[in-house]
């Protein structure tokens, strides 16, 4: 159980909440430029084209920044945790804000190797991050 606000879902950002169910990081990508972008919209960033849609990223990440929540806010979100600002690998200036799992905070660096990993939560999937193994 998570309690956070959940997303409204769209049109744009429905590959984005429900690739989680078959374990699919899926990511806006422009198809005439290879720009890879988010969050999810109708038009590249880079060269204005309508052709994009969403492609698998492989999931992998660096983390660039995050904090470490000490406040429980919520019984069902167990303090501490960390808040966390990845860079894909797939592109690097390409982030996301997510939750960091299966890591101490204090465990915790900038650049360490993260993984993506799901957690269903009514009728998407938010995309949670965990150390690569082995780091």
């Amino acid at each position: 159980m998570t309690f956070q606000p959940l997303p409204m879902v769209t049109d744009d950002n429905a590959p984005f909440w429900e690739g989680g169910e078959v374990g699919e990081l899926r990511i806006n990508r422009c198809r005439e430029c290879r720009t890879w972008f988010h969050p999810p919209a109708p038009v590249c960033p880079e060269c204005l084209s309508m052709n994009v849609g969403p492609e698998v990223a492989s999931g992998r990440a660096k983390v660039a920044a995050y904090t470490i929540n000490v406040q429980a806010w919520s019984p069902e979100l167990e303090a501490p945790y960390v808040l966390a600002y990845v860079e894909l690998d797939d592109q690097p200036d390409v982030r996301l804000t997510t939750r960091l799992i299966d890591c101490a905070p204090a465990d915790v660096r900038v650049g360490m190797p993260v993984e993506v990993t799901f957690q269903a939560a009514e009728d998407i999937w938010l995309p949670l991050f965990r150390p690569v193994k082995g780091y």
